[in-house]
Order: C-alpha cells, then sequence, then structure tokens
C-alpha cells in the first residue's frame, strides 16, 4: 500500500492550452485513451476536463466543438503534491467530491492522481481496481 501520493500517481499526463478547443480536447480524450486531460494557462494548471464535462457543460448546453476548453474543464481544483500522504489524498477526494487531483511539484504539473490509480494500489482486489487496470475499452 502506497504511503505517499508518488507511489500511486500517473506521471506526465495529457495536457491542453486553455485556448484550444474543446474539440482538440475531445480528440486528445479519445487518441490517448485517458479520462481527463490537465488543462494549462501558459503553464499553470487551471482546470481538468473529462469526455462527461464535454456532454454535460457543452454539447447538452448548446455549445460549440469549437468552443474554447477553459469553458468545458472543472476549474475549482485541488492539487497535491508527490510528497503528500496518500491517505490524506483519498480524504480530500471524499470531502471534495473528486475523482481525479493534479499533483504539482514547485507549481509544475508532474502528475495526476486519480480514484483508479488509488484503487489499485490500495485496494488491488477490489472490482475498481481490476476495472482501472484493464485496457480501454474502443
Amino acid at each position: 500500500m502506497a504511503g505517499t501520493v508518488a507511489e500511486s500517481m500517473t506521471p506526465n499526463p495529457t495536457t491542453i492550452e486553455a485556448n484550444r478547443t474543446v474539440r482538440d480536447a475531445a480528440e486528445l480524450l479519445a487518441s490517448g485513451d485517458v479520462g481527463a486531460v490537465v488543462v494549462v494557462d501558459d503553464g499553470e494548471v487551471v482546470g481538468i476536463v473529462t469526455d462527461r464535462d464535454i456532454v454535460v457543460r457543452v454539447i447538452a448546453t448548446g455549445g460549440s466543438p469549437e468552443d474554447p476548453v477553459r469553458q468545458a474543464c472543472s476549474q475549482d481544483l485541488v492539487t497535491t503534491t508527490p510528497d503528500a500522504d496518500a491517505a490524506e489524498a483519498v480524504r480530500i477526494m471524499r470531502d471534495r467530491a473528486v475523482r481525479r487531483i493534479p499533483v504539482l511539484q514547485g507549481g509544475s504539473l508532474v502528475g495526476i492522481l486519480s480514484i483508479g490509480d488509488l484503487a489499485i494500489d490500495r485496494d488491488p482486489t477490489s472490482a475498481l481496481a481490476d476495472i482501472s487496470a484493464e485496457e480501454p475499452n474502443t
């Protein structure tokens, strides 16, 4: 069982500039077989966007795939550091009802921690760990 965030996080997450389009984000999600893309503005982490965000915040409200991705992303971010306690990260995720936390070191993005990452590391026999460890469906 991991003690620190660094032991569970996914390093080098996919990023997209905030002024790029929702379509660009969707293409990154699809081509990278990832569930989330970290949104940055001049290198600073400003949000996270998921396929669900695109559907709920853009498509369902009459938006366009050409809208800037900043309009689709979650912006009230919680971040952590690689040396933070993994149990504390779990508590934060539970308290804030978030599924992913960007991991910053010295203000720079170094990883992302998801509930799937934690499940694989902390409870490898759970259904969530099994699902998270599988190759994505295409």
